[in-house]
């Protein structure tokens, strides 16, 4: 009998085709999805990593996790906003997150209506959130994609937030308060005024008469004084859309809601647990405590609790409650108020962990070991007991040798063991090393009327650093727990710098004469060598700036690809189910995984479901922080016009085209210098050292030089600061004649010209524990 010959392997896909391949496919795309596509077996698929690693660094295909999709392209189902309607009438989208300086202008989605309309089928219309099903369009057309609405996530009315400036005939015009529209002023009818008086801040929709007719703006709504104290938030309010009133059902489903008994609890209101939160904090979800072990197997390790606010047992899955708290995502903090994600009897009562009274939680104790790893830990749900609420300055202080009448008589028996744990604890963290950047957070303070009294620096200290790595430990245990579980849940996720966003660092670095070390995997430490290279000079804020610049954005999803910045492999939020929808849900499958009640994740939740919730709320955190980026804009951008023609250290911050963005050492705020009102020379931007440079002169501002300004106009409603640049840059040669090379203008230039300032230049963020 003749020997059957082996069949021969199939031949290996070219590139074209696996490119093809990507950005024709629907759904999940990585290589295993590959290799079954082209059969790709054994060691081939070193090749076809290899590839695809080549196809990433050539920008070619963009990888987010272990999926891969064509650079630029959308991926198959994506959250986009309905903004406007074609010259044919149909709705046009765009998709809610898009890296324009990656990926260029944002690409615009036609609407495609369903193929067979069914009674009770939402109808989307503008101004909508929606999820899509998208689909490429062909080279040429208007339109890059067109998309199939799958589910309306949100209804907003279309709206544009403005000043009203009346007129005396009657009428007025709006004036907007967007940055980008600050020049496109609507003209307001007498009678469309909405009884709005001059100066108010309003809501107005814009209108046409005729088809031909030019648009014009109704007042919808008058929302009070912009001079009053609390209009600056409210345009952040308003100009995101952030629902900031909740409904009549979720108020009476929080004044019905009863103090939860200890029936099927575990009784631990004798843990003497503690609450150590900034000092002005009205809700307390988390404490903490814990004790050395005395398992003689574990000489030297802490056995750590952290006691969570059971926020699942009084909102419920599909409630009027659990609704609000989903389409908020988060609450959202600014420095004159706070928007909740759930109302106060329920954030502020119920679940606020008060001293000395009882409060349903759900716990983690985790064993350290004398080397700070983590070597077990169990969840329960309990009824606790808080046996104080500390500031973090209080019981720093007492750690320190200042205790007062509070931490005095637990300092021994409660506050030293805690440290003596995070001592422990920071050993494993340092072998892990996290990404470490050194950024001084302001935080700023108001006068009673709502202005700013003063911008400031808090001290960083060691109890702040304790809370955040024993939380980080409970969320790291509740995600492991529910993938032994095997249950589907909301991961936080931190992608590792793209290729591009690497590139551009080493350029940056490049202009400052420093290297990008030599690297193998992509790991944090890459970033903390550098860092620590320029501790102490004149760029360290500078450097540790741009490294932040170069991350990705943390996020929530229902695929785990890794914690980057916290070099963690997996990470969910579990630990402020107050403040965050993600840390809800997790606590509902955690309760559902290990039997701990009846309120859990329902049965049948699906996948699909928890994508969607993450795309939903990692987008209502992204509103979230640029509401309070703009609020803290505007806030100072109202506490500098009266120093109009005032003198300010600053450092140029970013490089474009069009000028110089500067960020001032005394408040942190952000301006622009345009390049025309630079000198007299003609100033050309150079991408690859970030610089402007001067034609004749070659005069050059470069990203991160210290400059000194004068402030020329300020706009606080829309939050924006303009200066005039009085620093000489840099020579890498002196033209002859010195300033007179500036085109004759020597006099002029000579007056502006003076050395810059050298003082580090501090960065203005209200930063939130727990964004990690």
């Amino acid at each position: 009998m003749a020997k059957r010959s082996k069949p021969s392997p199939a031949p290996l896909p070219s590139r074209e085709e696996v490119i093809a391949f990507i950005a024709s496919a629907h759904g999940k795309v990585g290589k295993r999805e590959i290799a079954r596509a082209f059969n790709v077996q054994g060691g081939d698929r070193i090749w076809l990593k290899q590839l695809l690693k080549d196809l990433e660094i050539e920008g070619v295909v963009d990888r987010r996790g272990k999926t891969v999709h064509k650079a630029g392209q959308l991926p198959p189902v994506v959250l986009a906003d309905i903004k406007r309607r074609d010259r044919d009438g149909e709705l046009v989208a765009e998709p809610t997150e898009w890296d324009e300086e990656e990926h260029g202008p944002v690409p615009t989605i036609v609407i495609v209506p369903p193929r067979k309309p069914r009674p009770g089928m939402p109808v989307a219309g503008v101004g909508d959130r929606a999820l899509l099903r998208v689909d490429p369009l062909k080279p040429g057309d208007i339109h890059r994609y067109a998309g199939r609405v799958t589910k309306i996530v949100a209804k907003k009315q279309a709206q544009v937030l403005g000043i009203f400036r009346a007129l005396p005939e009657g009428g007025g015009r709006l004036v907007p308060v967007d940055k980008k529209a600050r020049d496109q002023e609507l003209p307001i009818r007498p009678g469309d005024e909405a009884e709005a008086l001059d100066g108010d801040l309003v809501s107005a929709s814009i209108v046409k008469h005729g088809r031909f007719g030019l648009p014009h703006a109704k007042v919808r709504e008058r929302l009070g004084s912009v001079k009053s104290e609390k209009a600056v938030s409210l345009i952040a309010i308003h100009a995101h859309n952030i629902p900031n009133e909740f409904s009549k059902e979720a108020l009476a489903e929080a004044e019905r809601a009863q103090p939860v008994a200890l029936d099927g609890r575990e009784d631990w209101r004798d843990v003497p647990l503690v609450t150590i939160d900034p000092p002005d904090a009205k809700d307390h979800d988390d404490a903490v405590h814990a004790v050395r072990d005395e398992d003689p197997h574990n000489a030297g390790g802490f056995i750590v609790t952290v006691a969570i606010a059971d926020v699942a047992a009084y909102v419920r899955p599909g409630s009027a409650l659990d609704r609000e708290a989903l389409e908020r995502g988060n609450s959202v903090y600014f420095p004159d108020r706070v928007v909740p994600m759930l109302p106060e009897r329920i954030s502020n009562d119920l679940c606020s962990l008060r001293p000395h009274q009882p409060r349903p939680a759900l716990a983690v104790r985790m064993v350290l070991g004398p080397d700070g790893r983590k070597k077990s830990h169990s969840f329960h749900r309990v009824m606790m007991r808080s046996a104080a609420k500390l500031s973090y300055s209080q019981a720093q202080a007492a750690i320190d040798g200042r205790p007062d009448e509070i931490t005095g008589p637990i300092l021994d028996p409660i506050l030293r063991p805690l440290w003596a744990a995070y001592e422990t604890a920071k050993k494993a963290r340092d072998v892990r090393e996290p990404l470490f950047l050194d950024l001084p957070e302001r935080k700023i303070v108001l006068k009673p009327d709502g202005t700013v009294d003063r911008v400031f620096v808090p001290e960083r200290l060691e109890a702040h650093r304790l809370i955040e790595e024993f939380m980080i430990l409970a969320n790291v245990a509740a995600a492991e727990t529910l993938e032994k579980a095997q249950s589907d849940l909301i991961y936080r996720v931190h992608d590792e710098p793209s290729l591009e966003k690497m590139r551009a660092l080493s350029e940056v670095l490049a202009s400052i004469g420093l290297k990008l070390p030599a690297q193998g995997a992509l790991r944090p430490e890459l970033f903390n060598r550098i860092l620590r290279g320029v501790e102490g000079s004149e760029h360290q804020l500078f450097i540790n700036e741009v490294v932040l610049r170069s991350q990705s954005q943390a996020e929530y999803s229902a695929e785990n690809y890794g914690h980057f910045g916290l070099n963690l492999r997996r990470y969910a939020h579990f630990t402020s189910p107050i403040r965050r929808y993600a840390d809800l849900v997790v606590h509902r499958a955690l309760i559902r995984a290990l039997r701990l009640g009846s309120d859990g994740l329902p049965a049948d939740t699906t996948r699909a479901e928890l994508i969607e919730i993450s795309a939903r709320i990692s987008a209502a955190e992204r509103r979230a922080m640029a509401a309070e980026r703009e609020t803290i804009d505007r806030l100072i951008a109202h506490f500098l016009a009266d120093r109009i023609g005032a003198t300010f250290e600053g450092q140029i911050s970013g490089v474009t085209k069009a000028g110089l963005f500067i960020k001032l050492n005394e408040t942190g705020a952000d301006g622009f210098v345009p390049a025309g009102t630079i000198g007299a020379d003609y100033y050309r931007y150079d991408e690859r050292t970030h610089s402007l440079r001067g034609e004749r002169t070659g005069e050059t501002y470069r990203l991160g030089d210290r400059v000194r300004v004068k402030l020329v106009e300020a706009a606080p409603v829309a939050g924006a600061l303009r200066f005039e640049l009085l620093s000489e840059g840099r020579y890498s040669h002196r033209p002859a004649g010195g300033a007179k090379a500036r085109g004759g203008k020597a006099s002029k230039a000579a007056k502006k010209t003076e050395k810059p300032g050298r003082r580090a230049a501090p960065k203005v963020r209200v930063k939130r524990r727990g964004r990690a």
